[in-house]
């Protein structure tokens, strides 16, 4: 069977080709109704797919934009790209999300497969690792936006929230309530997200004029945290609360408390920085620091949508609140 063309829609619907392509690419300014009709039904009747690749060439813009994801198994990243794809789809862009697994290579990998599919602009939450990629692509002036966590040294747009101020809120008020032994469970210190949440709580002890106990601050993978949980529990002064850094790190606590019984409201108190989906199902009394992460994935895409279109407007860093529930 013989490919459909551009030709042969305008023939069917009885209009010129440049009509036709006029209608593709949605200027309908000086078309009515009724044209529209006729390409339209032609081109369901005719079954004729548009030649994106061809379209791309002539326009210099293929209408696609990748996501890469630090890891896609953190609700709040899941909650973030949909808000991207949802600007996407509104604004007749593609997105495509790849998921780096924490991984600065696999992450070097997806930038320049991307790259070469010649997508218009990326969304990155970085792994912090690449750097000089980072840079060449901030040097190119090529549309690129960093979301969730920052990278030092580099002029780019970022959105990310207020790891710092939220942490050192929500460990202030756990010591408002009375605890003195309050221990920070997060992964390796690999990302400013981590950073800046450790150094919020380090603040809030040091401001309450308590010492900081390296022992109450777990630093470690997550298949080995609950080891490293259990290690801090046989200290002969244990923990009253735990701030968990991440949703992550929030299953392997809860996992080692079910394990030894340890009773939340009774025995600990646990707050924990992240959306947790479940939130509302959990009878446990958990405290949590939310994202606004659709207004931070909206800002992402926006600030994206608007480098693509050439707005000539310098890199900002975007801080957006997070709220204790």
């Amino acid at each position: 069977m013989e490919k459909v063309t551009m030709a042969d829609v305008a023939k069917a619907a009885g209009v010129s080709k440049s009509t036709v392509s006029q209608y593709l690419n949605n200027r309908f300014e000086y078309m009515g109704e009724k044209t529209k009709l006729k390409i339209k039904e032609a081109i369901e009747e005719l079954g004729y797919q548009p030649n994106f690749i061809a379209r791309s060439l002539k326009q210099k813009r293929t209408s696609m934009v990748g996501i890469i994801v630090a890891n896609i198994t953190h609700y709040f990243s899941t909650e973030i790209s949909r808000a991207i794809e949802d600007f996407c789809h509104k604004h007749d862009l593609h997105a495509i999300v790849c998921n780096a697994d924490d991984d600065p290579e696999k992450e070097k990998k997806y930038i320049e497969m991307l790259r070469a599919k010649q997508v218009d602009g990326l969304i990155i939450f970085p792994t912090g690792k690449n750097n000089d990629l980072y840079k060449r692509m901030v040097k190119q002036d090529y549309p690129v936006v960093f979301v969730d966590r920052k990278v030092e040294n580099l002029d780019v747009f970022s959105i990310i929230t207020d790891n710092t101020d939220s942490t050192y809120k929500a460990v202030q008020h756990l010591i408002e309530k009375g605890h003195q032994n309050i221990a920070f469970v997060v992964q390796p210190l690999t990302v400013s997200t981590r950073i800046d949440r450790l150094a919020g709580y380090t603040k809030a002890v040091a401001h309450a004029g308590m010492e900081v106990n390296p022992d109450f601050i777990i630093k470690a993978s997550i298949p080995e945290l609950k080891s490293k949980i259990e290690q801090l529990f046989s200290l002969a002064v244990k923990p009253t609360a735990i701030f968990a850094a991440n949703d992550r790190v929030l299953l392997a606590v809860l996992e080692f408390l079910k394990e030894k019984g340890i009773k939340l409201g009774k025995e600990l108190e646990l707050v924990v920085f992240d959306n947790i989906p479940f939130a509302h199902l959990l009878e446990a009394p958990i405290s949590f620091i939310v994202q606004p992460a659709k207004e931070m994935g909206k800002k992402a895409a926006e600030l994206l949508f608007e480098q693509i279109n050439k707005s000539n407007i310098p890199p900002e860093v975007f801080v957006f609140p997070s709220r204790m529930m």
